[in-house]
């Protein structure tokens, strides 16, 4: 006797209309992780008051000592104009200082304050607990695939819009 299809064996034989549905959209799922990620990131910081996005502004400023904010663009993939905006705020809280660069009196370079050093001190630990606690949803041997997957992704999407983040046209 043959036994009916459930939804369950369907989606395994059929992908292409599981991607007609969010729950088999890469893009819904992504943005879907992306905010459960961000929510975790945000009730592990506390009385810190980062977002991702200043975090990841913060870290590669750390990293990158005098980054112009385009290429603070480049780095962290944040546009254009949301990154200027965080850079206000970061400004504002005390964490940034920028000034004109030698090279383009017109562009901004960007550095820490020894306020920000100190959040980066204090908020890095908590960021990398984050991405373990994202991880630990993952086999062991799962993890480095995921990581790969994601650079590949983004590898491959980044032709295809221009630098500021932005699709091309």
């Amino acid at each position: 006797m043959k036994r009916p299809r459930t939804e369950k064996s369907k989606s395994k034989t059929a992908p292409d209309a599981r991607l007609a549905t969010l729950d088999g959209s890469p893009i819904h799922l992504l943005h879907r992780a992306g905010q459960c990620a961000a929510d975790v990131f945000q009730s592990k910081m506390g009385s810190n008051d980062l977002t991702p996005r200043q975090y990841a502004v913060l870290a590669t400023v750390a990293a990158h000592e005098g980054l112009s904010q385009t290429h603070l663009v480049e780095k962290t993939g944040i546009d254009r104009s949301t990154l200027a905006d965080i850079v206000r705020r970061m400004l504002k809280k005390g964490l940034l200082q920028r000034r004109r660069t030698r090279e383009d009196a017109r562009a901004y370079a960007v550095k820490l304050t020894e306020e920000g050093r100190r959040v980066m001190e204090s908020v890095g630990p908590v960021a990398m607990s984050v991405d373990q606690t994202v991880l630990a949803m993952l086999s062991e041997a799962d993890r480095p695939r995921f990581i790969e997957n994601l650079q590949t992704i983004i590898t491959g999407l980044s032709s295809e819009t221009k630098p500021t983040g932005e699709p091309s046209s």
